[in-house]
């Protein structure tokens, strides 16, 4: 039921709706205001606290609040008064709820602005209608405010449009000039684009002048309005500019700065004051012009001149702007002109180095070639002739003395001479490795004998610390005992006598790490970085007591790089020792957690097998050797191709699991070649692919595979697959021990 001359407001549309907040701590009540004003068709929030009331008016803007004046914490006297903080709710309407109200509350109501005071139990009609009515006004309000804002757009957009249409044509202009001046690299090129983008748009003739060093010799190129009417006329002026023309941009450049030239001066100007007399140019009566210099980084690069016919006002206020951004572009175009200039300079320059230093190089090589042949014609007769006199000589001390001394030395040259040879052929491209599947252990083992005698003679001592299980590689046996013994050769040169010497290999990650470590001198720390430069030593005394060329640690790092290795040095200073580290990498390994799953075979059923598992995927492959392993078999694993035939050529697996998506050679030509292999012939091969088509399989199975799983395979149906397989096999376990 409704007062009369009261109207209840029309539920408005989902876009007018406004925001109601009703705040009270009873559920039932909040429940009964919901019902009440829901005819009204706004968005009711409804909130248990003032807390909760106040971080609802930080998040939206609200038409009306309703506010229960008793609820527990902050009531709601004091909720209103941070509402009325607040900037955005400092004016919203507030009607305050309560069931009991005297003339003190009342007051301290209306004194925090509250718009009315209602006793519960409320008349639905009357809360209603005085919602409603803050509701309209708040609509209306906000409409007046949108045409308001409306009106002021459109007044905006219009004033816009014009600034835009002229920021637009300035716009296209300074970005067509940025494209004109990036074309090319070259300064000619690019100053006379210059010259000629700025006719007609800025003035009716321009001068660019390219002032800075590097662009020695550049002349100012000119450019003028044509009498046709067509493109400007552009020449790079070859005699004297105009005096006021050359002083205008002179003192722009030496200034820094914008300068205008006195219109006084102005009116005599022609074409031939450009350096255009007799052309097809045509200048109108000059009433403005303005040089203004291009500077990139603080460097001037230059200055620009423009010559105008337009009114001198209109023309300073608003072409000098659009000059000082034009001449920005320009500068950063000629600074990029500038260092490709440079840059062209210094490539010929250095190549020119380069190919001097090239040829010096190759003299040298050639020198240290010759040297070398030449040096070991004489070693023949010189060792023939001391074996002759030991052995017809009477027996005298003093000759045998004299003998050893000589024999001796004639070993230490000889020494020398074939490690210049080394370096030689080297360099000339000259040594080819004789690869094969090698033992490193082996390789150490020689090293170390060939190396004892020297070692024994300073009173030395020799540790060797070699895993035991074999270290595979596919290298030349010959130059890699070379590289170790070197390093043990110089551990022992460079260290005092009755010191220790120590030689470990370790296995880490796929590569085989050889580490040889001395108690000796140590490196400088201006020598260890280029301690393995051709002919690099550290400083002598005059005895030279240790001797050498300083080529041995340079045939040691080439011979390792050609093994598709790497050397390292490493030492803590002047007599604290060196440490150094050859890497290489290595063909296969026997996993590790192999030889304590050997003896577990009654993990499964039947002997144990050697298997293969070749994937890219290390974690992959890694993983899918942990099952294997689980059931008692010896695992070996490979991450492409080539690796796994070299792999399977050494240890002759019985069983290979292979993928199909391999580097190199995929896993279909894999099989191809282990079918075709003596070894490996009769082998069972497993394709463990990501591809599972049927013409995948087809394909598997006409490479060769014996059996075909797909991505991520059943464990436990790849294992009895082998058990079955193996089952066929009794005599699989003296295999196995021979493979490995």
């Amino acid at each position: 039921m409704s007062l009369p001359g009261t109207a209840i407001p029309a539920p408005l549309g989902p876009t007018d709706r406004a925001n109601i907040l009703i705040v009270d701590d009873l559920p039932e009540k909040l429940l009964v205001f919901q019902t009440v004003l829901e005819d009204l068709g706004q968005n009711l929030v409804l909130v248990r606290s003032g807390e909760e009331a106040l971080r609802e008016l930080l998040q939206r803007e609200f038409a009306v609040i309703l506010l229960d004046v008793n609820m527990p914490g902050m009531d709601g006297f004091e909720t209103a008064a941070l509402i009325r903080q607040h900037r955005r709710s400092a004016h919203t309407p507030i009607i305050f709820i309560t069931s009991y109200a005297d003339e003190m509350q009342t007051a301290r109501g209306y004194s925090l602005g509250a718009v009315d005071y209602m006793l519960s139990p409320l008349v639905p009609e009357i809360l209603r209608s005085k919602v409603g009515v803050f509701v309209s006004l708040y609509l209306m309000q906000r409409e007046v405010q949108l045409q308001a804002d409306a009106r002021a757009a459109m007044m905006a957009a219009d004033a816009a449009r014009r600034v835009a249409e002229e920021s637009d044509r300035r716009s296209a202009y300074l970005a067509h000039a940025s494209r004109a001046l990036s074309v090319s690299l070259e300064i000619d090129v690019a100053a006379a684009q210059l010259a000629e983008m700025l006719v007609p748009a800025v003035g009716a003739a321009s001068v660019v002048l390219p002032s800075d060093p590097d662009f020695s010799p550049c002349k100012a190129v000119v450019a003028a309005r044509a009498r046709s009417g067509g493109r400007p006329i552009v020449s790079r002026i070859d005699g004297a500019l105009d005096g006021l023309l050359a002083a205008a941009l002179g003192n722009a450049i030496e200034q820094r700065s914008f300068v205008a030239l006195a219109p006084g001066g102005l009116g005599a100007l022609d074409a031939g004051s450009l350096g255009l007399a007799g052309s097809a140019a045509s200048l109108p009566p000059i009433r403005w012009a303005g040089a203004m210099p291009l500077i990139f980084g603080g460097r001037v690069l230059g200055a620009l001149l423009v010559l105008s016919g337009n009114d001198p006002v209109e023309q300073a206020g608003a072409d000098k702007a659009l000059l000082e951004e034009l001449a920005v572009r320009a500068a950063a175009a000629f600074e990029n002109a500038r260092l490709y200039g440079v840059l062209q300079r210094e490539i010929a320059e250095r190549k020119a180095a380069q190919e001097e230093l090239q040829q010096a190089d190759q003299r040298k090589d050639e020198f240290l070639a010759m040297m070398s042949h030449e040096l070991r014609n004489p070693l023949a007769p010189i060792h023939t002739a001391v074996e002759v006199i030991r052995r017809v000589a009477a027996p005298n001390p003093k000759v045998s003395w004299a003998l050893d001394i000589a024999n001796r030395q004639l070993q230490q040259m000889t020494r020398l001479i074939e490690e210049l040879l080394d370096v030689t052929r080297i360099s000339q491209g000259k040594i080819t490795l004789k690869r094969e599947s090698m033992d490193l252990n082996k390789v150490i083992a020689h090293s170390v004998e060939t190396i004892q005698p020297a070692i024994k003679s300073r009173h030395q001592t020799l540790s060797v610390n070699i895993p035991e299980r074999p270290a595979w590689l596919h290298g030349d046996a010959a130059r890699l005992t070379q590289v170790i013994a070197n390093l043990l050769h110089n551990a022992s040169k460079y260290s005092p006598e009755g010191t220790h010497i120590a030689l470990t290999s370790t296995i880490e990650d796929r590569e085989v790490v050889v580490t040889v470590s001395d108690q000796g001198i140590g490196i400088d720390d201006e020598l260890l970085p280029r301690i393995f430069d051709l002919f690099a030593q550290g400083k002598r005394g005059l005895d030279r007591s240790q001797g050498g060329l300083g080529v041995g640690l340079t045939l040691a790092r080439r011979l390792t790089e050609m093994h598709g290795g790497r050397i390292e040095a490493i030492s803590f200073g002047k007599d604290k020792g060196s440490e150094f580290r050859v890497r290489l990498p290595c063909i296969t390994l026997v996993r590790q957690e192999a030889k304590a799953a050997q003896p577990a075979q009654a993990v499964g059923e039947g002997p144990a097998q050697l298997i293969l598992v070749v994937d890219d995927n290390h974690d992959a492959a890694h993983a899918m050797a942990t099952v294997l392993e689980t059931d008692g078999h010896t695992v070996l694993t490979a991450s492409d191709g080539e690796e796994a035939l070299e792999a399977a050529s050494v240890h002759c697996p019985t069983v290979v699991v292979l993928d199909i998506g391999l580097p190199l050679l995929n896993g279909y030509e894999v099989a191809r070649r282990l079918r075709q292999m003596q070894q490996t012939e009769n082998v069972l091969l497993i394709a463990l692919t990501g591809y599972g088509q049927k013409e995948d399989r087809q394909t598997a199975f006409e490479a060769g595979f014996n059996h075909h799983f797909v991505k991520p395979a059943d464990a436990t149906a790849l294992l009895n697959c082998i058990r079955t397989w193996r089952h066929s096999r009794p005599d699989d376990s003296a295999d196995v021990q021979a493979g490995v």
